[in-house]
């Protein structure tokens, strides 16, 4: 809870580890004499007892003693998985906004930590992807600038949550998706058992990405000094040194080109690492031509040299014909 804004709000499915927040959370705020949390839970329709699971969470809430929320998501049938996150967070942080409250708390634990490192890594994700996730960070989408993210739950686990909660004698849904092995997470979560008797355990995996997370924590700061020499920021574009670049270490000068196109283009995720290194040996190579566009930016050499024929400039990307502005 070091450094976490308040107040804030809670998002709340009804399962075990955002219930068991919720009552911590409470406890906090009422030994400290401050606000309480504000209880969230996004009916994202997936299922015929989606609104009656909502109305349950609400009424724990109540109970407990909270203000809560019901919102209501429409949520397309393609990827569920990244669409039921995409909706919950995205109407979690304008219901935030719009009560101008600092942060959005959620309930990801260590089970959820060596969970995401494991489907990282089954992607192919480097150092940034595989590293922990953080107890506080920025909002994962662009639309909200001034929101944090907060994980308080990141160093417990669930079963210990479970117990607290069946000792406090507070019920919890369960989701069937947790369980159904169409989705990555749930074929994860029925492998434990395998992965434990192969020593390959969720505090290892833990303590792995806390690793990666200081690594990358120290290629940060050295991509910020990469920055510091080869990068200038004019208005909303930026012009970089494509020599400064491509001369650095490759891995310093992907992270430093990455760096540019998220602050220009307002996205809080990186480009896609395949696309990343095709633009990044382009420049490298001097076959940008006229240039090219990623990640909503375009990518041309400067009409100012800043640093000499090397420079480029990157700008966000306008209105593609055929579409309103």
């Amino acid at each position: 809870m070091e450094g976490a804004p308040w107040p804030g709000a809670l998002g709340v499915s009804g399962g075990s580890d955002s219930l068991a927040l919720m009552l911590l959370l409470r406890d906090w705020a009422e030994r400290r004499r401050l606000p309480p949390p504000i209880v969230l839970c996004v009916d994202h329709g997936l299922r015929a007892s989606s609104t009656n699971e909502a109305r349950k969470v609400l009424g724990w809430a109540k109970k407990a003693g909270l203000e809560a929320h019901a919102l209501k998501g429409k949520l397309l049938k393609s990827n569920i998985e990244a669409g039921a996150r995409q909706v919950r967070y995205r109407l979690m942080g304008e219901w935030a906004k719009h009560k101008a409250l600092p942060a959005v708390y959620v309930a990801h634990t260590g089970d959820d930590q060596a969970e995401t490192f494991l489907l990282r890594l089954g992607r192919g994700s480097g150092v940034d992807g595989l590293s922990a996730m953080r107890p506080l960070s920025p909002y994962p989408l662009a639309d909200f600038p001034d929101l944090l993210l907060t994980r308080p739950l990141l160093g417990t686990t669930r079963a210990r949550l479970r117990e607290m909660l069946k000792r406090r004698g507070q019920a919890w849904i369960e989701d069937p998706m947790n369980a159904d092995p169409r989705f990555a997470r749930a074929r994860i979560r029925n492998a434990w058992p395998e992965l434990e008797a192969l020593g390959i355990s969720k505090t290892r995996i833990a303590d792995a990405a806390a690793h990666l997370a200081r690594a990358r924590e120290a290629l940060d700061t050295v991509c910020e000094a990469v920055l510091a020499r080869a990068c200038r920021i004019h208005g909303e574009a930026a012009v970089i040194d494509a020599a400064a670049l491509a001369g650095a270490p490759r891995e310093l000068g992907l992270r430093a080109l990455a760096r540019v196109l998220t602050l220009v283009s307002r996205n809080p995720y990186r480009p896609r690492f395949e696309r990343l290194e095709r633009l990044f040996d382009k420049i490298a190579q001097g076959k940008l031509g006229a240039g090219c566009t990623l990640h909503g930016c375009r990518i041309a050499p400067a009409p100012r040299a800043v640093f000499g024929k090397q420079s480029l400039a990157i700008r966000r990307e306008g209105p593609r014909r055929g579409t309103r502005s």
